[in-house]
């Protein structure tokens, strides 16, 4: 068995913490590939590894002295260096880094930093091989990533590596740039990495115990779903739950290679399985709940709207036009409303406005600010009778008006949207209704 190993920022963000993630990789003789992150903060007001990196280029841009913050940084690797005992000296690193921070050579290469340097340290703390993932990881001329070409590349340098460490977060573009992943792309990383090693098992050790059925935010102490599908986390995913990369799945889901989310402070948790399906019966009939807020809705309402042959394409377009993409379109036989969000609206909603009374013709049209959409997400809903009126049920119950319901045809989520100054206690409630209660 094989297993590619990720850990996040805050489980590397001390010497302590490198300890816990060293004895976890030990635990496991198939733990054989480790893709590490940038060091996390260490206490609260603390201050993460990229930041200070964007922070020092950003003085370097500006022609300001950037020395002493490139110190900062120093220090903080060093402190691990020392805290694990080891015989590691990263000056060259460093020279190099001051070098072209001078040359101000690019802010990818800046924020990319964090993690090259935290993989030198994490492979001669474990005595593992060394990538460098500029080496392995591709993008193309337009900064998009190369998936075959780094599968290629990436699958044969494995096969010479027993044991190995390939920081995540960055590439390489064709004329040998860095060009780093939008944040949280250390993730990504570890799904290229176990897609081209073709490892039983992808694990994302973090600081909590797996994705939570609700915001911890929001919800106290919720309960960890145990085994969640690639579609059931997309849903949860789009909708804020943000506990790993969302693009992450996609390198592996066609491998049926699944992901388990696992905490670096809590490593007896099982975590909660990432899978493409399962047979496994889900604890609730719910597997979860995740909301955004800040949307508005657009209502088009026209007699014999339906007899109308194009009429919701028409509507579409205008918004194409605009550039505003569409979030939820529930309809009716003489209305359809749209929902996108409030802030990429209001900047044209005039412009919208004068598109769609020129292309429909409408009757009337109806705006409303201020909305939240809540997704209630479980492949258990399918079998389960009277979900939709528990819902409704539980946000009678907490008083709080519901403005639209969408449900999906995979009959995999229910979309409902609320105000926004109903949006936690609507979370709260659904919660109640399904977890606790369980009515």
């Amino acid at each position: 068995m094989k297993k590619v190993v990720k850990f996040g920022g805050s489980s590397l963000a001390s010497a302590e913490q490198f300890k816990k993630v060293g004895d976890i990789i030990r635990a496991e003789e198939c733990r054989r590939y480790v893709v590490p992150s940038a060091p996390g903060k260490r206490f609260s007001g603390d201050t993460k590894v990229t930041d200070m990196l964007y922070q020092c280029y950003g003085a370097a841009v500006r022609e300001k002295k950037f020395a002493g913050l490139l110190e900062d940084i120093k220090a903080r690797y060093n402190e691990i260096i020392e805290g694990l005992g080891l015989d590691l000296s990263l000056e060259k690193e460093f020279a190099i880094i001051k070098e072209n921070f001078g040359k101000k050579i690019g802010r990818d290469y800046a924020a990319s930093r964090g993690e090259y340097l935290n993989g030198i340290i994490m492979a001669n703390y474990l005595g593992y091989d060394f990538i460098d993932a500029a080496d392995v990881v591709f993008f193309d001329e337009n900064g998009y990533f190369d998936e075959v070409k780094t599968n290629d590349v990436l699958s044969k340098r494995l096969e010479e590596s027993e044991r190995a460490v390939i920081p995540g977060f960055y590439g390489s573009m064709p004329d040998g740039s860095i060009k780093t992943f939008s944040r949280g792309g250390s993730d990504l990383t570890g799904s290229i990495v176990a897609k081209a090693a073709k490892v039983d098992m992808y694990e994302n050790w973090t600081d909590v115990s797996g994705f939570m059925i609700a915001d911890p935010r929001i919800v106290p102490n919720p309960k960890a779903i145990e085994a969640i599908t690639y579609k059931e986390l997309r849903e949860l995913s789009y909708m804020g739950a943000t506990v790993l990369h969302e693009d992450a799945i996609f390198p592996i889901r066609k491998e049926g290679i699944p992901i388990n989310i696992r905490n670096t402070n809590a490593p007896e948790d099982k975590g909660t399985l990432i899978v493409e399906a399962t047979c496994r019966h889900p604890k609730y009939v719910i597997t979860g709940i995740a909301g955004k807020q800040g949307f508005a809705s657009i209502t088009i309402e026209k007699a014999m709207m339906n007899s109308e042959i194009g009429f919701c394409r028409k509507v579409l377009q205008v918004f194409e036009d605009n550039g505003i993409s569409i979030e939820h379109m529930p309809s009716g036989i003489d209305t359809m409303t749209v929902l996108v969000h409030q802030s990429e609206f209001e900047e044209k909603e005039q412009k919208v406005l004068a598109g769609i009374h020129q292309a429909v013709q409408p009757d009337s049209i109806e705006l409303e600010s201020d909305l939240a959409l809540i997704a209630i997400v479980g492949r258990g809903m399918r079998s389960k009778r009277g979900t939709s009126g528990r819902i409704f049920s539980a946000l009678a119950h907490a008083h709080v008006n519901v403005k639209m319901i969408d449900q999906g045809s995979s009959e995999l989520n229910i979309v409902v949207g609320v105000r926004n100054h109903d949006f936690e206690n609507a979370i709260r409630a659904l919660y109640d209704i399904f977890v606790i209660t369980k009515i």
